[in-house]
């Protein structure tokens, strides 16, 4: 059963004093500052459409596929990144990964989970979509690659609308 899902592909990093505030300061970076993120596993709902911003009034409760790495270790390179792979015609898969080293690096590692997620699955891989981002550790660093996800109604039903009951 296909409903109406928005999804936005974001990325951000930041520095901050702590782990937490870096952690804030990329959520924001990324778009995702303030909204209340519940962390879902990895697949996208059938016939969702992608769109390059998220509109939802502040408070909102939005599921959220994301990787993230946060260093306190100055000079330290690190990097997440995403990928939501899709079918012509069924549900889609997203991969995350966060951790040291470079942004491309995190690239080929969420394109070959892609890959071999769909194989597992028999699912014929239609499209593939990566974002990543890295950042040099000054302080405290962070960063976030994301996948947001909500109802095409949007606001508060941005949860609520993407819930099937069953019958």
């Amino acid at each position: 059963m296909a409903f109406s899902c928005l999804f936005a592909v974001v990325t951000g990093a930041a520095e901050g004093g702590y782990a937490l505030t870096a952690f804030d300061k990329a959520l924001l970076a990324a778009g995702l500052g303030n909204l209340n993120l519940v962390k879902v596993s990895s697949v996208l709902p059938e016939g969702a459409r992608m769109t390059e911003s998220i509109e939802l009034p502040p408070g909102s409760l939005v599921p959220v596929a994301y990787g993230c790495a946060t260093s306190e270790a100055p000079g330290e390179l690190i990097s997440a990144a995403i990928a939501v792979g899709r079918t012509r015609d069924s549900f889609g898969l997203i991969m995350e990964y966060a951790g040291q080293g470079p942004r491309q690096r995190a690239e080929e590692l969420v394109t070959a989970m892609i890959e071999e997620s769909f194989a597992a699955r028999g699912l014929r891989l239609h499209e593939i979509i990566v974002r990543g981002v890295e950042h040099r550790v000054v302080r405290v660093g962070c960063v976030i690659a994301a996948v947001a996800m909500w109802s095409a109604k949007g606001g508060q039903e941005a949860i609520a609308g993407m819930v099937q009951r069953p019958n």
